[in-house]
Formats: C-alpha cells, structure tokens, sequence
C-alpha cells in the first residue's frame, strides 16, 4: 500500500502486485492501494497494477485508488488488471476501483480490466464517488475475451454539484 499523506498533500501510489507465486496455475498478485490524500487536503494516490500471469496463471487484481482528503482533493485511480498468462484459456485481472473524493473534489476512475488469452476479460474497477461538488468516476473498461469482463460503473456526482461518471466500454 502506499504511504498516506499528513494533513495536506497527496497520498503516494500503491505498488505493483507481484507475481502469482504459482507459474502454470493460480493468480497474480493484488496491486498495491492508493494511500489516503491529507487528512483534510490532497488528492488520493492511484492503486498498483495486478500482477501479471505467468504461463496458466491468472493475471492479479488492480489496487484501489486511495481516498482524498476530507476537505478537498480527487480520488486517486484504480489501478489495471494484471494481464493473463500465454498459455490458453487464462483470465484477465479485474481493474481496480477509484478512491472517493473530498467534499469537493472528483471521484477516482475505475482501472481498466485486462483482456482474458481464451478465457475472461477482466471487469472494469468502479468510479469512485464525488461527496458535496464534483464529477464521480468513470468506470473502467472490461477487457476482452470469453465471456468479456463487465464494464464498471461510474462512480456519484456531488450531492449539490456534479455528473454521474461515465460506464465504461465493455
């Protein structure tokens, strides 16, 4: 996980997931979450990629994007799916989903789900939620395969300003 901020400034990236300890069978490892912007300013910090597969493995989880501070500040991105092992029917990693924002400020995008090499695409990571003022997240794109993962929904506007983010493409 990444390392959280003080009272102001932004939250530090999570790290990559790391390899499924597995080679020909089991999952990559989750991505690394966002840490959590400032206490009361700064954005949240985006969640690790999923770790990739390794031959029969599955690719990992994204990390969560990090919230924000409680004041002000966007929700740090949900990370990518790790990408599927080479051999066939392999599954994509699911995106990550977008941290909250402040109460003003935007939610985090959802990480994009990675395609599956003959098995599933990876659904896309939610948006994150805006609070009082701001946009809500996009959902992250499902990737490709059989079935194609599921798109991700788009995370609430502001209570008193904001859109609805977007859904993501399947």
């Amino acid at each position: 996980m990444g390392g959280n901020s003080g009272v102001f400034g932004l939250g530090a990236a999570g790290g990559a997931g790391g390899t499924g300890g597995a080679v020909f069978s089991g999952t990559g490892g989750t991505g690394g979450h966002g840490g959590r912007g400032g206490f009361l300013f700064g954005s949240g910090g985006a969640g690790g990629s999923g770790g990739a597969g390794v031959f029969g493995a599955n690719g990992g989880t994204g990390g969560t994007g990090g919230d924000a501070g409680i004041l002000n500040g966007s929700g740090g991105s949900g990370g990518a799916g790790g990408a599927a092992g080479l051999s066939p029917l392999t599954n994509g990693g699911a995106g990550g989903a977008g941290g909250r924002a402040g109460l003003i400020g935007d939610g985090g995008d959802g990480g994009a789900g990675a395609d599956g090499h003959g098995g599933a695409g990876g659904p896309g990571g939610t948006g994150g939620n805006a609070v009082l003022i701001g946009d809500g997240g996009n959902g992250g794109n499902g990737g490709t395969g059989t079935p194609p993962g599921k798109a991700g929904t788009g995370g609430k506007g502001g209570q008193l300003l904001g859109q609805d983010g977007n859904i993501g493409r399947q």
